[in-house]
């Protein structure tokens, strides 16, 4: 039963509701205290009556297992929540993904407690996302100074800083030009210099306005966290999903009609091999990115002529480049065609080269694509090869995705069953397949409804 103290403030009215429930492990009462104000302006009676209502649904809730009294903020629960998603084997990148997704809605909601979180609350959220957006530091810097004289002024060579910073020859050139590289490629050349990174690069603030897309990372992450306290019974429901987030905006998959295809294909042959095999790997296999990147020697089947895909090559600020399953964990083999073959045995000649120049300062571990000195590359490194390769060639923009979605367009023009396709691209769902290229299949059965008409009316009007 529970029992009820009024107590009577200088400016307010308010009671102390204690419900009794059990004993702990040191034979103490467990209680639980809910503290409610009287609204101004209620008469004493009103107020009697209305207290009592909420003692009932109080000691109810409790009786049913809720700590609906629960003093937790959303942004204590939520590093708890991350920590037990950690523990129970979520990706690292996630992980991370989380712990930034945290920083974002800790000024709306961080301090409010779980029990008090309602939908409004969360729509509020997203409002206030959607209009202020996010003050971000360019993940890319560029040097403040020239690089080339300053080498030579201190008699340090671009392979010499190449080596001693940990990053590639191309990086170390491509800062000298003027270019844009990676913050953390910045940091790692300016700490082999001993100069600040500061003192080197330049790198400009600015707001990014988020997309919908984004917004609704956020609301998932929100979502993710109170599930739990659902599940804990911290929370008697799920306030994200009964929130409104922005609505999901589709957007169609940027691919290359074979003609352009045969275009970036020509225009590779006049690249260096490494860049070239990369490049033509992703063009007729569809993986995704840090599936290439992460390839191992020891996963070309040379007699079948396949490649197995059991593998993803990561980077994360905490870890560097690191090795993780695939997106989905799932594992599957391609099969190549015997021109791509014959480019991989070509390659792997022209790096066994390599190896014996490098002698002891190679250090390979059987990644297909190595830096100079056989170390894994960066799985970001191709992104920024292809954007110069196109600006370079004066081809359409390419990213790596866009293979991806040129490899599935193609097979599902060519009539493949979509199970056969799924499998290629690596989905764990064909669902998820028919659900990204639904336009590219509504186009085939769009050109299938017109032969359908063809063959049934307009050779009746010939005839």
């Amino acid at each position: 039963m529970a029992t009820i103290e009024k107590r009577v403030g200088r400016r307010s009215v308010s009671y102390r509701i204690t419900v009794s429930d059990g004993y702990d492990g040191n034979y103490k009462k467990i209680r639980h205290r809910k503290t409610w104000r009287v609204p101004e302006g209620w008469s004493e009676k009103r107020a009697e009556k209305e207290v009592q209502k909420v003692a009932i649904e109080f000691e109810q809730k409790i009786r049913q297992g809720y700590e609906i009294d629960n003093r937790k903020t959303f942004g204590e629960y939520a590093e708890y929540v991350i920590g037990v998603k950690e523990r129970a084997g979520v990706k690292h990148n996630t992980i991370l993904s989380y712990q930034y997704l945290l920083r974002g809605v800790r000024e709306k909601i961080g301090n409010m407690k779980l029990v008090d979180i309602r939908p409004f609350h969360l729509n509020e959220l997203y409002r206030s996302l959607q209009e202020k957006g996010l003050r971000c530091t360019e993940s890319k810097v560029h040097i403040a100074m020239d690089l080339g004289e300053f080498l030579k002024e201190h008699k340090i060579s671009r392979a010499r800083l190449s080596r001693e910073a940990g990053v590639s020859h191309t990086t170390v050139t491509s800062a000298c030009r003027g270019n844009k590289i990676f913050r953390q490629q910045a940091e790692k050349m300016s700490k082999a210099l001993g100069k600040p990174a500061e003192e080197l690069f330049v790198a400009d603030e600015k707001t990014v306005k988020l997309s919908p897309k984004t917004i609704r990372e956020y609301h998932q992450f929100v979502r993710v966290v109170l599930a739990q306290a659902e599940r804990e019974m911290l929370v008697p429901y799920n306030a994200a999903d009964k929130a409104t987030p922005p609505r999901r905006v589709h957007t169609t998959a940027n691919y290359f009609q074979p003609d352009v295809l045969g275009e970036i294909l020509r225009e590779l042959e006049d690249e260096p091999m490494k860049w070239r095999v990369i490049t033509h790997l992703m063009i007729v296999t569809g993986c995704r990115r840090g599936e290439i990147m992460g390839l191992h020697w020891s996963k070309v089947d040379w007699v079948h002529q396949r490649i197995k895909i059991d593998n993803n090559l990561l980077y994360a600020k905490d870890r560097g480049i690191y090795e993780g399953t695939t997106k989905t964990e799932n594992i599957r083999y391609i099969r190549l065609p015997e021109e791509t073959m014959e480019l991989l045995r070509e390659y792997k000649s022209s790096q066994e080269e390599l190896r014996i120049a490098n002698g002891d300062r190679w250090y390979g571990d059987d990644f297909v694509f190595t830096r100079d000195d056989g170390r894994p590359m960066h799985p970001d490194s191709i992104t920024n090869w292809l954007d110069l390769f196109s600006k370079r060639r004066g081809l359409p923009h390419i990213n790596p995705h866009a293979f991806r979605h040129t490899v599935a367009s193609m097979l599902i023009a060519d009539g493949l069953d979509m199970v056969t396709v799924s499998h290629q691209l690596g989905h764990t769902k064909v669902s998820t397949t028919d659900d990204y290229y639904a336009h590219v299949i509504e186009d085939e059965r769009s050109k299938k409804s017109a032969c359908v008409a063809d063959i049934m009316l307009r050779t009746r009007e010939i005839t």
